[in-house]
């Protein structure tokens, strides 16, 4: 191996290797001298690990010792069923450069870059198509490989200004100056998104080819910065998404409750009317309030109809139950109203017989004749609407009830135009008034409209949710997106990927799981199968891309803009770019936390984002469940992470 390639190579491992052992106050300055003892290859493998090796020699003075140390720390590695050819402790404790830079390369690859995915090539093709991707609307940039493809700095400054724009010019860049784009990209990497300085300039600007490993050690840790704050920022959004949509609800309680007053005080006030009112006994008052009669079931009557019509599917609109604490006060709900308007209607027939009687000069054959007609007809427009109002059950089962009520449309439309024919004869015998109904052929077309309408808007708004549920925030660029990266770990052309394939596949979009928590996608993905199909794949990316505004998502999205914190405050929502109205609200509605707080949070008001969310979820007859108990379990996939440092 070329000497200079060494040096970079155990310079930039050695910068990686600090950064994760300098928790425990250690550091190393010789990679080689200063882990023969295996004592700083165990406190790193803990670290990484997040686990205890046991007991080791912390002072070991004699070779045997540094050799049992060495082993411990060797065979911890093999237990996570890493490959290790050609690697003794004999070679740590001796000091051989290339077996120990080797050893550091496998760790590196382990614990930093396998996450992107599990295997050394595959995570290396991951990474790199996500360089490629995020790069390739830059004319300048052509990220081929982790070597040569970054000299000119260019590459770095176009990650930045894909994630940062406000942290660099790019436009503004003097595109021939290699070191300066170099060093002003590390730099802001560095100081304002905290990635870990493991390059020099030089080592990437002052050579041919750049040591491979070296860059991938180093751009691995530009992948999970800005996966990690992609994930923050939609956490954010989901959460403002959440205070809209309660916004929205709040308004349409309001107008609901405003306009039911309204309309049982018009009722009300009508069936006073008719009570008190009384006949001259003759037939120009009868006549008169004859027409008064009709003016009213053409006028008021057709707009409480319609009004009635519109309180009945208000709520609804919506798309959800309304929580507890979102419906109407009892005097103000749909039973009051019907029960009411029954009174109207009984009101309303006893009005219409009494002007009937002091308006005899009729046809009784005729008006039974249309009485009958008119009756079955708003009975059939009666029980469709009852079939509208009372749907529920699955979006697919309630689409399926309403196509079948339009396809009950058109024998109505033929119906009507019988009743229509026996209304004329009706009024060439000048019947103007039926004691045998309350309906009248205008009445009877206007409120068939009505259906058609209620029927039509139903229909629109129960494709509308399909469509929303299945296609959730999944633009075409998105799918075009996917397709590619399905198609690219597809390698043997079976529109199918295996287990590993998959995983490869979730990593180049930036999407790393446990071991664990990726084999379960993919057994669930594959419904038991050994590969995922095309469809498979696409279905899970728009679960995974989704905005669905359930409880555990909701509480999930508060959770991360808290950083796993019992309490959120108003910086948390500000860093994860939540507008100032949208925070405004939640400090309105979001009770004080009255637990302990961290220190880096004293002195700022703290929120208690769980209880606002355990209220909510029993509104909802989420029952006693804790919201704390979402995150017992493996987490969803629009919980999905990128892995972390």
């Amino acid at each position: 191996m070329d000497g200079k390639w060494v040096i970079v190579q155990q310079k930039t491992f050695t910068k990686w290797l600090n950064t994760k052992i300098e928790v425990r106050g250690l550091e190393v300055k010789d990679l080689v001298a200063d882990l023969s003892d295996g004592v700083i290859l165990i406190h790193l493998l803990e670290c990484l690990s997040q686990e205890s090796l046991g007991r080791y020699a912390a002072k070991p003075k004699m070779r045997v010792q540094r050799f049992e140390n060495a082993n411990i720390a060797l065979n911890f590695v093999k237990s996570r069923g890493v490959q290790m050819t050609n690697i003794g402790a004999e070679d740590v404790v001796d000091g051989n450069r290339k077996i120990i830079l080797g050893l550091i390369w496998t760790l590196i690859l382990r614990f930093t870059i396998s996450d992107i995915n599990e295997e050394g090539m595959t995570a290396k093709e991951g990474l790199l198509l996500w360089c490629q991707r995020k790069t390739a609307c830059y004319d300048e940039v052509e990220v081929r490989d982790f070597s040569a493809s970054w000299n000119d700095g260019l590459a770095f400054c176009a990650l930045l200004d894909i994630h940062r724009p406000d942290l660099i010019d790019y436009d503004a860049l003097d595109k021939s100056d290699h070191r300066g784009n170099m060093q002003l990209a590390f730099d802001i990497a560095h100081k304002e998104i905290g990635i870990p300085a493991l390059l020099d300039v030089e080592d990437v600007c002052d050579v041919a080819k750049p040591d491979e490993r070296s860059l991938m050690t180093y751009i691995a840790y530009w992948f999970h910065a800005f996966s990690q704050m992609e994930k923050v920022e939609n956490a954010g959004r989901r959460v403002e998404k959440f205070v809209n949509n309660m916004q929205g609800a709040w308004e349409m309680q309001s107008a609901y409750e405003r306009r039911m007053a309204a309309l049982l005080q018009h009722i009300k006030e009508q069936i006073h009317e008719w009570e008190q009112s009384t006949f001259e006994g003759t037939y120009v008052d009868a006549k008169r309030q004859a027409t008064e009669f009709a003016s009213y079931k053409r006028g008021k009557k057709r707009e409480w109809v319609a009004e009635k019509s519109e309180l009945a599917t208000l709520l609804d609109k919506n798309g959800h139950i309304p929580p507890q604490s979102l419906r109407p006060p009892p005097e103000l709900r749909l039973e009051v109203l019907d029960a009411e308007w029954a009174n109207l209607t009984k009101t309303e027939m006893k009005r219409g017989q009494l002007i009937n009687e002091t308006i005899r000069d009729i046809k009784n054959a005729l008006r039974k004749s249309f009485a009958d007609k008119a009756n079955d007809f708003a009975l059939a427009l009666n029980t469709m609407q009852v079939a509208i109002s009372g749907l529920e059950g699955d979006v697919e089962d309630q689409l399926l009830h309403v196509r079948r009520l339009s396809d009950n449309l058109p024998p109505l439309d033929a119906y009507l135009k019988t009743i229509e024919a026996v209304d004329e004869k009706c009024q060439e015998a000048n019947i103007e008034e039926n004691d045998f109904t309350t309906y009248t052929y205008d009445e009877l077309h206007y409120e068939l409209g009505l259906v058609k309408s209620a029927v039509a808007k139903k229909l629109a708004f129960l494709e509308n949710q399909l469509v929303a549920r299945d296609m959730t925030n999944l633009t075409p660029i998105q799918l075009e997106e996917f397709e590619s990266v399905f198609r690219h770990f597809d390698r043997d052309d079976t529109n199918s990927l295996s287990e590993l394939e998959f995983s490869a596949a979730l990593a180049s979009l930036g999407l790393v799981f446990s071991e664990d928590e990726m084999h379960d996608y993919f057994i669930e993905t594959s419904r038991g199968r050994e590969r995922v199909s095309f469809e498979q794949f696409i279905r899970f990316m728009v679960d995974v891309t989704e905005d669905q505004n359930t409880a555990e998502q909701v509480y999930q999205s508060f959770r991360e803009v808290a950083d796993g914190k019992p309490y959120i405050t108003e910086m948390d929502l500000r860093h994860s770019l939540v507008p100032d109205e949208v925070i405004d609200k939640l400090i309105e509605i979001v009770p004080p936390h009255s637990g302990p707080d961290m220190a880096s949070d004293r002195g700022m008001a703290q929120y208690d984002y769980i209880s606002f969310m355990e209220k909510l979820m029993n509104e909802q007859g989420g029952g006693n469940m804790a919201l704390g108990d979402v995150t017992n379990g493996r987490s969803s996939p629009t919980k999905s992470t990128t892995g972390s440092q």
